[in-house]
């Protein structure tokens, strides 16, 4: 099973804080896409209370239903014995995100760049 966590504002909608932006309509598709093929989705965001809720309605007029928000799955709670402050997913898509293998590719680019100085 494929979890994935995926953040709301900037994600799956463009960033308008404390408004919800217009939708990110390839996004949702591919999310409802992975959904439909039995992946778990975690809604991952700072939202919480009522923009929480907001986020989470908005979601579900555009087709997603997640399984969790801003926890973990029952599931992985109990194969880790607990609940953890770190969402645990095998996916995390986030606007903010930078991948190591990206860091490392720019690293071996500016040790390439300085040697040929």
């Amino acid at each position: 099973m494929m979890i994935i966590a995926v953040d709301f504002d900037g994600t799956l909608c463009r960033n308008a804080w404390p408004e919800i932006g217009t939708p990110r309509l390839a996004v949702i598709e591919y999310l409802k896409q992975q959904q439909k093929d039995g992946a778990k989705l975690i809604l991952w965001t700072s939202r919480t209370g009522q923009q929480l809720q907001a986020a989470i309605d908005w979601c579900f007029r555009y087709g997603i239903l997640f399984d969790a928000a801003n926890e973990n799955l029952p599931e992985i709670v109990q194969k880790f014995g607990g609940e953890c402050r770190k969402v645990f997913a095998d996916v995390y898509i986030d606007d903010k995100s930078l991948h190591p293998d990206e860091i490392e590719r720019q690293m071996r680019h500016r040790r390439t760049v300085r040697r040929g100085k």
